[in-house]
């Protein structure tokens, strides 16, 4: 399959979360729960399947990637934790600042994947070039 292809998912991936997140504002509290829940299960499971396939790899490139996957995994384990010990407390003061933290993690969230789409679309790209080069020299023997 083309890298082309793989971006192409990414686009529909990130149009499939727009609209599950903009319909979650017409959610109850229960419902908002389980889509979190649910949410969060997708993101461990394909924080894990990332980590055993850039294990897999050992080139400097995969290198490079997993020290970018253990930075991610750090940072979520320090949201989460934050988000697991703030949930007993019903403060309303609490409560507003949990939510300003729990924004500030997902502008965090946001511009990581804004990171990391303009990084895949440059390795596409790359990948695209790489197969016309080296379809020209195959062509050119």
């Amino acid at each position: 399959m083309p890298a082309s292809a793989d971006f192409s998912k990414l686009k529909e991936q990130v149009e499939k979360a727009d609209q599950h997140i903009r319909a979650s504002a017409a959610q109850g509290a229960d419902e908002l729960k389980a889509m979190v829940d649910e949410a969060r299960t997708k993101a461990d499971a394909r924080a894990a399947q990332i980590n055993t396939k850039a294990q897999e790899a050992g080139d400097k490139a995969e290198a490079h990637w997993n020290q970018v996957q253990s930075d991610w995994d750090r940072h979520v384990k320090q949201i989460r934790e934050r988000i697991d010990a703030k949930k007993a407390e019903f403060d309303a003061d609490e409560a507003e600042r949990d939510a300003e933290w729990a924004e500030a993690d997902a502008e965090d969230a946001v511009q990581f994947a804004q990171a990391a789409i303009e990084e895949a679309e440059y390795a596409v790209l790359d990948a695209v070039l790489a197969r016309k080069d080296a379809d020209v020299l195959a062509a050119a023997k």
